[in-house]
């Protein structure tokens, strides 16, 4: 996968940005940064979107800006020269998608047919927008246009919410959504950047979805784990079963039948371990990456952080695996 969408699909949400005033990119831009959202796609529904462009590339290196409502090769031409790293297209434009692609800048075309779909695949494109997904037929009709199309991936925009997001992300072709819920009308109007701030952190949250799973606990031998397992599953009322190299407790303890170099482990469930991981890393944390277990599909669903907490291993682990 191209660096770029690695980093869509990290990020998992696209702000898509409206602004009447060049002036207000920037602060509303740090606003989205300092809530966790590196990432912006500025529309060209008013003048104002080329000048913001400029003004958030200079004042933001580190922000991802991208251009939205790109329907001519002007638009796109006066978004290349504002500093955009990609394109989005509200629907399919041809002019506009080869124009992109010739000048090897990404562009993310409006689809929400099979034709369009069709012909953004036979121009090499892997990824599309999904506009407007929730009046298009949503999820659903994404499930069914991967069916003929499964090598292509959507970011589905439109109607998108705190409602819904987790159940959009959780379809592993989707790389991103984008919505305007967190840079809605009435706060850049306001200049509420504080409110902007904190709707960016709770959607992050609620794509993190970290909650406890699991507690590991070593044993010296099968016999102490045996009595450990006992004890633990009189005192939580929990059933317990064998895994062969651990004792399972309900679903939130685990008994290891051997020593452990560390005095067990945390395990935090994820909706996405990979999302969960590029949120974390932008926290600045570092994981081992030899303790990654992936399923036979590519899909990562356990991983460790690279330093114990008070001796204790903690990982990350897919929720439904």
């Amino acid at each position: 996968m191209d660096a770029m969408f690695e980093t869509l699909h990290g990020i998992g949400l696209i702000p898509v940005i409206k602004v009447e005033n060049a002036d207000d990119a920037v602060p509303l831009c740090s606003a989205l940064m300092a809530g966790g959202l590196p990432i912006a796609e500025i529309t060209f529904r008013t003048g104002a979107a080329a000048e913001a462009m400029k003004k958030v590339g200079a004042a933001l290196p580190d922000m991802l800006m991208g251009a939205g409502t790109v329907t001519s090769i002007d638009f796109a031409e006066q978004a290349l020269d504002a500093g955009a790293k990609f394109i989005v297209t509200p629907g399919f434009n041809p002019q506009v998608v080869d124009w992109c692609i010739e000048r090897n800048l990404p562009v993310l075309p409006g689809c929400t047919t099979a034709s369009e779909v069709e012909a953004a695949q036979n121009r090499g494109l892997r990824v599309v927008k999904f506009f407007p997904a929730e009046q298009s037929g949503g999820l659903a009709r994404i499930k069914a246009l991967c069916a003929p199309y499964p090598a292509m991936s959507f970011i589905p925009t439109g109607g998108i919410g705190l409602t819904n997001l987790v159940d959009y992300l959780a379809f592993p072709k989707i790389l991103a959504c984008g919505g305007s819920f967190m840079v809605s009308d009435a706060l850049v109007g306001e200049k509420n950047w504080d409110k902007i701030t904190t709707i960016t952190r709770q959607a992050l949250d609620a794509i993190l979805g970290l909650e406890l799973r699991r507690v590991g606990l070593p044993a010296e031998s099968p016999a102490q784990a045996e009595a450990l397992g006992t004890q633990c599953a009189a005192f939580t009322g929990a059933g317990m079963r064998d895994a062969g190299a651990s004792l399972l407790i309900g679903d939130g303890m685990e008994i290891m039948k051997s020593p452990s170099v560390t005095r067990g482990y945390i395990g935090f469930g994820v909706h996405s371990v990979e999302r969960a991981r590029y949120q974390f890393r932008q926290r600045g944390m570092n994981f081992d990456e030899a303790s990654a277990v992936w399923s036979a599909g590519g899909s990562l669903l356990r991983i460790a952080f690279a330093e114990p907490l008070n001796g204790f291993t903690v990982c990350l682990m897919r929720k439904d695996a």
